[in-house]
């Protein structure tokens, strides 16, 4: 599934994309992410709940930051395991200043599967 979406913040490029690239800040921006802990840096153990029917359950795993050019983009990557299944992931996010802050961008591509 491929998910694209845009999003106005009312501060600096740098600013946002220090905050994105926080542990604590970007647990809360993605969806059902309720762990999102640092094991070395750009690295972290994961923990994503999904309430879809077929994929209900709690998923574990790692998410990866990379291809940091501060502060116009990232990506970051992820793979889990649960009693459902897996997920896999991956998101490009790119800032882009504007008049009144700084437009994020954000494009990406999920896949979940059965037991694996």
């Amino acid at each position: 599934m491929k998910i694209a979406a845009t999003y106005r913040v009312a501060a600096p490029a740098p600013a946002v994309f220090e905050a994105l690239t926080d542990p604590a800040v970007l647990r809360g921006c993605l969806p059902g992410c309720e762990k999102l802990d640092p094991v070395e840096t750009g690295v972290f153990e994961a923990t994503l709940k999904i309430g879809l029917p077929g994929l209900k359950g709690t998923y574990t795993g790692r998410a990866v930051l990379s291809d940091l050019v501060p502060p116009v983009a990232f990506r970051i990557a992820g793979d889990g395991k649960g009693a459902p299944g897996f997920v896999r992931g991956s998101a490009l996010i790119r800032l882009t200043e504007v008049a009144d802050g700084t437009e994020v961008a954000c494009e990406a591509e999920i896949g979940v599967g059965g037991v694996l």
